[in-house]
């Protein structure tokens, strides 16, 4: 295992080494378009091979010191791994460095190169390199390069641009063209293009002659922010010095101008090109090609693909590419079905730029629905990635708008077997409304299933779900006996600032249903404390389900949120919930309701409210007895008092009596004097002698006509407990011989009560 380990390893060395002297053996210019072209990105003007790729940093070696040494070379071939694998585990301090000069006492040049390539980030690279320094080791200008090629890449700008006009002019190492025009490259990669041609126009004064390095660069660098008439004019300065453009120059200068779809300086400077003898290649058609297609010129880049075959090329797999996302922007989907189909009769390889271009068009034709579903198929089949995921939203969209609820399905599904791809939550939405109107519930709950569980919507750089989409969910589970599901569904929502009135109503409804009657009220009061209105039937179904569960104290507090949210709870319900809590012997409670229900003006139920005054002086609650009566007859529901009396007559209660006989006499209730002659019977019966004396002078002041008999037995009765002065005004007053109700009379009776 160990020696597969180091073959490895070795075959991967000598391949880097291979690539990087196979590339350094290249010309400036070849370098600039070795790669295929692409139709978004600027094409390369490095200069020099490019550093490969440090593999993830492996463990060191646990092998002794003395047996990993190369004989040949006197050095580790494996050191450089070493140290990289340090300076990623451990910070840069004082005991690194130590332990990096234990494993290498002295550096030389392929050892500082081979740790700049492999340190995998800028910063690590950088800190090396002014540390080696201090090693007694002196940079010289490959050294230089690979630092400032590794800094510019990573946009480290400052710190190359410092190497460059500080560093290597104290240290007597002369800049050479190719590093400035990395940095330039680099501030046009950071869109700084101002400081690019500060840099650009400084180099003849640090010494530095201009060629077709240093100004396919800067052209680069301008023209990634459009600026053509800059570029146009430094190419003429470019010819004034005497500096002859190359290949790579006219396709730099084509690309900047076809990105900014600056169509006609593209086709002046590409028969510029021609005259000066320069012959394009296919990268240089596609670039004028890839230029029409985004001026929507496709008559013109039908020409163009055309002639590249009349030019002794075939196009390639970027040419179709190209040709197929024209076809498909400008609304010609079947053309781009048919270079797609002659794609593979030509056997060129399908990428992922390919699918990106055709799939858009078949995903916005809603016909096209089967043709985009077979394109994907491709992709999963070729195990390509899509590099835009809205492409699957577009597509679901488009089937669930043609009805192919399956096919949407189906598309969402094998979005799994891309990896790294999230989908995006408007596609849930697309998918659970178009499914619910199509009666797939289901199918709906088992995406709503795995939107919970991987928590989308708790993103809160995504937006929230619209009511069409929700709403019919939620109604549905709340139909369905899975409300608790849908409250879940609909909390997540509510962390995104949904307050829907429909959602909440619906909940409250499913709640109730299903006897989670704590739940149920929970809904009420977030409702009420986020000031979202309700629906009186979501309290009435409330209010009703607590009654079945016999709870009539929640029904009363249900009851009352309905009317405080501005909801008048029917004749019925009102009775339901009096009728529940005074058979539960609340009858305090009950009288609460009664109050409310006749301040809200209902009328009806007045022979429960009887019970329940009955009830009030039978416990002995008087005052609020009393204050009911009161309420009623000032909302015109006069009481009857007769009934009243005679009930507390017959269950001789004397005092809830005298109270009673005394309020309905003082406000002047029409109560028959049969009904006082009953009363003065129970006070008589309980020795209530003065309150008796006091409600018979009320009688008479009346005109009532009372049992001379009683009244003579009441006079003894006054006489014999020694209130001679009342007995004798009631003799006087039955005698015609006094006045009724005199002050006096009426002070002496209040002194005896």
């Amino acid at each position: 295992m160990a020696f597969l380990y180091s073959s490895l390893n070795s075959a991967a060395t000598a391949h880097r080494a291979t690539k990087t002297l196979t590339l350094a053996a290249l010309s400036p210019t070849s370098i600039l378009f070795h790669h295929a072209f692409s139709s978004d990105a600027p094409p390369s003007s490095s200069t020099a091979a490019d550093p490969a790729p440090s593999d993830a940093a492996s463990p060191p070696s646990k092998e002794p010191r003395s047996r990993r040494r190369d004989n040949a070379g006197g050095k580790d071939e494996k050191l450089h791994e070493t140290i990289c694998y340090m300076m990623s585990k451990r910070p840069w301090t004082t005991r690194l460095q130590n332990s990096i000069r234990n494993l290498a006492p002295t550096f030389d040049q392929p050892l500082v190169l081979a740790v700049l390539r492999g340190s995998g980030h800028p910063d690590r690279a950088l800190r090396f390199f002014r540390w080696v320094e201090k090693t007694g080791f002196r940079h010289d200008p490959e050294t230089y390069r690979e630092i400032i090629s590794f800094l510019t890449k990573n946009s480290m700008l400052n710190h190359a641009r410092c190497i460059l006009l500080d560093d290597m002019p104290q240290r007597l190492v002369s800049p050479t063209e190719d590093m400035f025009a990395a940095l330039i490259d680099g501030y046009g990669r950071a869109s700084i293009p101002q400081e690019a041609v500060k840099i650009f126009r400084r180099l003849p004064e640090l010494g530095i002659t201009r060629t077709v390095i240093s100004y396919d660069a800067f052209f680069k660098a301008i023209l990634r922010t459009g600026r053509v008439a800059m570029a146009k004019r430094f190419f003429n300065g470019m010819l004034a010095e005497g500096v002859p453009p190359a290949l790579s120059t006219y396709n730099i200068l084509l690309w900047g101008f076809c990105v900014s779809i600056k169509m006609e300086t593209a086709q002046r400077f590409f028969d510029d090109m021609k005259q000066r003898g320069i012959a394009p290649t296919l990268v240089t058609y596609n670039t004028i090609l890839n230029g029409w297609v985004r001026a929507k010129k496709m008559d013109v880049a039908e020409k163009v693909f055309d002639e590249i075959t009349a030019a002794g090329f075939t196009p390639n797999s970027i040419s179709y590419n190209i040709m197929i996302k024209g076809y498909v922007s400008s609304g010609r989907a079947e053309d781009g079905l048919r270079l797609f189909s002659s794609m593979g009769e030509k056997g060129l390889s399908l990428s992922e730029k390919t699918f990106a271009a055709l799939l858009p068009g078949l995903c916005d034709d809603v016909g096209r629905g089967a043709e985009a579903r077979e394109a994907l198929n491709k992709m999963v089949e070729l195990q390509m990635t899509p590099k835009d995921p809205s492409i699957f939203l577009r597509l679901v969209s488009s089937l669930c708008q043609s009805g192919d609820l399956e096919g949407a399905v189906d598309v969402h599904q094998k979005m799994s077997r891309f990896k790294h791809l999230s989908v995006d939550p408007q596609q849930y939405s697309v998918l659970i409304e178009s499914l619910c109107k199509g009666e797939k519930y289901e199918s709906a709950i088992a995406l709503l299933d795995e939107l919970l569980q991987n928590g989308a919507l708790l993103n809160p750089q995504d937006p929230a779900l619209e009511p069409p989409t929700y709403n019919p969910m939620i109604e549905y589970l709340c139909d369905h006996g899975q409300t608790k599901k849908a409250e879940a569904f609909f909390r997540q929502l509510m962390k995104k600032g949904v307050d829907d009135k429909v959602a909440f109503n619906n909940l409250i409804r499913g709640h109730a249903k299903e006897a989670m009657l704590e739940s149920a009220s929970d809904i009420l009061t977030i409702m009420t404390r986020r000031g979202v209105p309700t629906d009186a039937d979501s309290y009435v179904l409330l209010v009703e389900s607590f009654l079945k569960k016999n709870e009539p104290a929640d029904a009363r507090t249900a009851l009352d949120s309905m009317m405080e949210q501005g909801h008048l709870p029917s004749p019925t319900l009102f009775r339901s919930v009096m009728s529940a809590l005074f058979e539960d012997g609340r009858v305090q409670t009950a009288s609460r309701v009664m109050k409310s229900m006749i301040e809200k003006g209902v009328k009806e139920n007045m022979d429960l409210a009887h019970k329940i005054l009955e009830a009030l002086f039978m416990r002995g609650h008087i005052e609020e007895a009393l204050g009911r009566i009161n309420l009623m007859t000032m909302n015109d529901c006069i009481p009857d008092v007769d009934r009243l009396l005679a009930v507390l007559c017959d269950s001789e209660k004397a005092t809830e009596v005298q109270k009673l006989a005394e309020f309905t006499l003082e406000r002047g209730y029409d109560v028959n004097f049969s009904s006082y002659d009953r009363v003065l019977d129970v006070l008589y019966a309980a020795d209530k002698t003065l309150p008796a004396y006091n409600i018979l002078c009320k009688i008479k002041a009346k005109g009532g006509v009372v049992d001379k008999k009683g009244c003579d037995e009441l006079i003894k009765s006054l006489i014999a407990q020694g209130n001679t002065k009342q007995a004798d005004i009631l003799s006087r007053i039955l005698a015609g011989k006094a006045p009724i109700a005199t002050k006096s009379s009426k002070r002496v009776a209040m002194d005896a009560c």
